[in-house]
């Protein structure tokens, strides 16, 4: 009798201590990720987000990564971390990555430039904007493109934009260009353009200063009679998950930046950007 009592009272020690480990691993598990904010970005598309080696500037630790994310978005980022009262995660994510590492759990928000299209919140909501734009030509100096003032004087020059964009979109509206091949990155663009493989690329407005601010070589073209867009296109807001309900709290948090600070992010985030970019 004493051993089949000793026997029973071992067997229940052992699922009291069981029982409590696991509440104790799901517990910690838990506060762990309401504690923190991920947000994904490509790190590669100066002022709205770049990568570098330090954190001067206002740079945010890159997860599993030795190196920093600075610019625009990050500073966006940071405010709404802030206002969620949660620690932000920057996660590195290639740009045809960053929605299906939205959908999948990987990451709480996309905050990388990316335009609130009709396509995209088939898939993914969003906030409110946080920026405005115009789409721009960021073409070499010296060029026969240098002083076009419609997209039309770009008839017969080789052009390209952004992989999943809709900068690549709307290239088709500029009559006998010789549409290029999609890049992934705007860093690849404008080595291509240095090497003379395209005459010019599709980007937003501030991209277009970053990268002239960058290169002296390159200069940005501005239009009279531009590229037809709507106002979703050319907008820029945070992609979050179907029915995610961080949504309200976000678009509370944004509704406190005023534009005059936005725009002085903005105007930092072209003036610090690395020369590298």
């Amino acid at each position: 009798m004493k051993k089949k009592l000793s026997l029973f009272l071992a067997i229940a020690l052992s699922a009291m201590i069981l029982v409590t480990g696991c509440g104790t691993s799901n517990d910690t598990g838990s506060s762990s990720e309401d504690n923190t904010f991920k947000v994904g970005l490509e790190a590669g598309y100066a002022p709205f987000n770049w990568t570098q080696k330090d954190e001067s500037n206002g740079g945010v630790k890159i997860e599993g990564n030795a190196e920093y994310a600075g610019g625009y978005d990050v500073e966006i980022a940071k405010r709404i971390a802030e206002g969620l009262g949660k620690e932000l995660v920057i996660v590195k994510t290639e740009w045809d990555g960053l929605v299906p590492a939205l959908t999948s759990g990987k990451i709480d928000a996309i905050i990388a430039g990316m335009s609130p299209t009709e396509k995209r919140k088939e898939t993914i909501d969003f906030s409110e904007n946080y920026y405005k734009t115009d789409l721009v030509m960021v073409v070499k100096k010296g060029s026969e493109f240098e002083n076009a003032t419609s997209i039309q004087d770009f008839s017969g020059a080789k052009v390209t934009a952004q992989l999943n964009t809709f900068h690549y979109s709307v290239i088709e509206q500029i009559e006998g260009v010789d549409l290029q091949t999609a890049m992934d990155n705007f860093p690849a663009m404008r080595v291509a353009l240095e090497s003379g493989v395209i005459d010019g690329y599709v980007s937003e407005r501030p991209e277009g200063i970053s990268a002239s601010a960058a290169n002296e070589n390159f200069v940005m073209v501005e239009f009279t009679e531009g590229f037809e867009t709507t106002e979703d296109d050319t907008a820029i807001a945070v992609g979050l998950e179907k029915g995610s309900k961080l949504t309200e709290e976000i678009n509370a948090i944004l509704a406190e930046i005023s534009e005059e600070e936005r725009k002085s992010i903005m105007d930092a985030a072209i003036k610090n950007q690395p020369s590298a970019e």
